[in-house]
C-alpha cells in the first residue's frame, strides 16, 4: 500500500551539530501526527532536569557519553544507547562530554496524548 505522504529523509551525520559552550540547544526537524523528531545537542556539564513526557518517547544518543536516569535507574550512555519510555516515565540527562541525542516523541495514533 503507498502511502500519499512524500518520505521525508535527512542524514544527520552529514552535517554536525552544532555543541554551543554551557548550553543545551533542541531543533524540531520533522514533525507529523505519528511522531516529533527533536536533536538535541548538550555541552559537556549540562544537565537535563528530571522531568516527564506526556507521551512515549525514544532516545538515542548519536555523539558523546552521558548519564541517563530513566525511573530510578541510571546508566551510562553512548553512542547507540538506544532507550523507550513509556509516557510518564521520570527521566534525567547529564552530559558528560559533548552529546548529540535524538528524541523522538510518539503521539497516540488518534492524536491525543498518551492517557
Amino acid at each position: 500500500m503507498t502511502s500519499a505522504v512524500d518520505p521525508f529523509v535527512i542524514d544527520l551525520s552529514a552535517k554536525p551539530a552544532e555543541i554551543p559552550a554551557d548550553s543545551i540547544l533542541s531543533r524540531t526537524f520533522y514533525t507529523d501526527e505519528q511522531v516529533k523528531a527533536i536533536l538535541f545537542t548538550f555541552a559537556a556539564g549540562q544537565e537535563l532536569s528530571e522531568h516527564t513526557a506526556a507521551m512515549p518517547a525514544i532516545i538515542h544518543i548519536l555523539q558523546g557519553e552521558a548519564s541517563l536516569t530513566l525511573g530510578g535507574d541510571t546508566r551510562a550512555a553512548g553512542p547507540g544507547t538506544w532507550a523507550h519510555m513509556p509516557a510518564r516515565l521520570p527521566h534525567s540527562l547529564l552530559a558528560q562530554t559533548p552529546v548529540v541525542m535524538l528524541l523522538l516523541l510518539l503521539p497516540r495514533a488518534d492524536g491525543a496524548p498518551a492517557a
